[in-house]
């Protein structure tokens, strides 16, 4: 199975590299700007034809949520109009595409977890862009599957994870936000499954009502706080920084973008179309810490 994968800087195309590398039926092609930048038409097209995927895997996005207020038209041209050019590619050339959305395409006022047939409605501009991403990868190709994450983390880049234990490493409590609550997902945890609907693909084992938008995020939820006091007892376990959390309100910690209250993710769907189902949260966090404990 050849891939193609948009973007390769990313946590989830990093794990994706790795995980395809442990497995000898797949080759991945992980390429990112400015070989292959969304925002530039050529590019999509030189990479398509000279990769020839199976499968094409977007990861590529602008992700800078608070940042995205101040900049909504670089996040509009990367996860709406970027992702449609992709998927117009893949479809001129008949090859399906995953693409990855978010939670916070979701208002969070929902007070069980979300399923996808849910009502959208983004707080913010990041969560906008996202969902103008869904609908023109939908509408640029039926041979499409759209993953909804969340809370996404992992050894690689910038994340929750890592944040809690830079901060651990600069000073004894931290202030975390109790009132939000949504699925943490370990990206090489989402990489697997992601990794085996592409298997599935490929191998012709997907009929016409498969395609669609799928929730897929890590076990179990919790709120911001909940995940950081996780973080720091798995890195307490491996001799790493600690902190003391102090838990705090949404209004104590005012940020540019809104966020939804709750973005818990209902995976159920994931679970009965393919049989798949991510580990829970802690299990990822206890993984991730120590792969990061191990590299320091």
């Amino acid at each position: 199975m050849r891939l193609l994968i948009a973007g390769w800087q990313g946590q989830l195309a990093q794990c994706l590299v790795s995980a395809a590398l442990a497995r000898k039926d797949v080759s991945a092609c992980a390429v990112g700007r400015p070989a292959l930048d969304l925002c530039e038409p050529p590019t999509i097209h030189r990479n398509v034809a000279d990769v020839r995927p199976d499968v094409i895997i977007n990861t590529a996005a602008y992700t800078a949520v608070d940042r995205a207020e101040s900049e909504p038209d670089a996040a509009f041209a990367l996860n709406r109009d970027g992702a449609r050019l992709l998927a117009e590619a893949a479809s001129d050339r008949g090859v399906p595409i995953l693409h990855i959305s978010t939670d916070y395409v979701f208002d969070g006022r929902k007070t069980s977890p979300y399923v996808e047939t849910d009502s959208t409605s983004p707080q913010c501009v990041y969560g906008a862009s996202k969902l103008a991403g869904e609908v023109a990868v939908a509408n640029a190709t039926e041979r499409h599957i759209i993953f909804r994450t969340a809370w996404v983390y992992s050894p690689f880049g910038q994340n929750f994870v890592k944040t809690m234990l830079r901060l651990a490493g600069e000073r004894d409590e931290v202030g975390v936000v109790d009132d939000q609550r949504g699925s943490p997902t370990y990206a090489a945890h989402l990489a697997g499954a992601v990794l085996d609907v592409a298997a599935r693909i490929a191998a012709g084992d997907v009929g016409s009502g498969d395609w669609g938008i799928y929730n897929a995020a890590g076990s179990g939820f919790a709120t911001w706080c909940e995940f950081a006091r996780a973080v720091f007892a798995e890195s307490a376990k491996h001799g790493g920084p600690t902190a003391k959390v102090n838990a705090i309100t949404t209004a104590d910690y005012p940020t540019p973008a809104g966020r939804p209250a709750n973005s818990v993710l209902d995976c159920t769907k994931l679970q009965d179309r393919f049989g798949l189902k991510l580990p829970h949260w802690h299990d990822g966090v206890s993984a991730c810490v120590e792969a990061i404990e191990v590299e320091a």
